[in-house]
């Protein structure tokens, strides 16, 4: 059978050296923008990863393989017909031979088969409006408990149910800690979430945390950044929470729809506010790896 995960040049040495890498997925690129913006998200994600000095390891799935690290090129063909991959969907995906790209929790759980700790999204998946009636609950809650690793992201995404994904984390012991912040950001919104269990004040000082917390044998920890600039979407997200459910859409294709629903409805004012925290996240992200190698 061929190599299941092929890791590119370059990550694989910095990751010999013990040098600063940074996990980023692929389906904010296929399913989080309308085509080609979603691309460019990535392509400024990995820029802003290198300008803090770590090395960017955008993960996806392509022609049979599991891949760390992508090229621009490659990177464009994540399209929004490219298959939404959690944990449980890699092994199926790479089989079938298929364009795969991961979500949160399943760029996690290839980071920890490649050893990368830190990861720059936008907003982490948790459990969905109605719980337990639909029982949803994203799967990044899960490869979280089961990963070491630092994910920096502006918070829950705003359209689930934040203080009970809120609760799931403090069962599963995740720390939530915020970025200059007292509170959890709320994704388009840096005020009005529930209180973090721990501020940081710097780069080193989430490291620190970071590497003491796997010291303790413990998992991931999420790393709440404000958003560049706030806007409030509430109304706009109830609607389309609402308008999804009319439609029967359910389990994965909540996200993408809500998220389409939003950059319609907002005139582009969320597409913008979520293109800039994406880069933001990954950038904080780097900062945070840099100095965890440094220690």
């Amino acid at each position: 059978m061929p190599e299941l995960i092929q890791t590119a040049e370059e990550i694989s040495t910095a990751l010999a050296e013990g040098r600063a890498v940074v996990a980023l997925e692929t389906t904010l690129a296929a399913h989080g923008f309308p085509a080609p913006e979603g691309v460019e998200v990535g392509l400024e994600s990995e820029r802003r990863v290198r300008k803090a000095g770590a090395v960017p390891a955008t993960v996806g799935v392509l022609d049979g393989v599991i891949r760390v690290g992508l090229t621009g090129e490659e990177l464009a063909r994540f399209t929004p017909e490219a298959r939404k991959l959690g944990p449980r969907d890699l092994a199926a995906c790479a089989v079938q031979g298929v364009v795969g790209a991961t979500t949160v929790g399943g760029t996690l759980a290839v980071a920890r088969s490649v050893g990368i700790h830190f990861l720059g999204t936008g907003g982490l998946g948790g459990v969905h409006r109605g719980f337990p009636a639909p029982p949803d609950v994203s799967a990044d809650l899960g490869e979280l408990a089961r990963t070491a690793a630092l994910v920096v992201s502006s918070g829950v995404k705003s359209l689930l149910d934040v203080p009970a994904t809120v609760e799931v984390l403090e069962t599963l012991g995740i720390p939530t800690l915020g970025w200059r912040t007292d509170t959890l950001p709320l994704f388009y919104s840096a005020h009005g979430g529930p209180p973090v269990s721990a501020r940081v004040e710097t780069a080193d000082e989430a490291a620190k945390i970071a590497a003491a917390h796997w010291e303790l044998g413990r998992a991931s920890l999420l790393l709440g950044n404000p958003p560049p600039e706030s806007i409030d979407v509430g109304p706009l997200i109830e609607e389309g929470v609402a308008e999804a459910r009319r439609r029967a859409i359910t389990g994965q294709g909540v996200t993408p729809f809500v998220l389409s629903f939003l950059h319609e409805r907002s005139g582009g004012e969320t597409m913008r506010v979520n293109r800039d925290l994406i880069a933001a996240n990954a950038g904080l992200a780097a900062e945070v790896a840099v100095a965890h190698a440094a220690l």
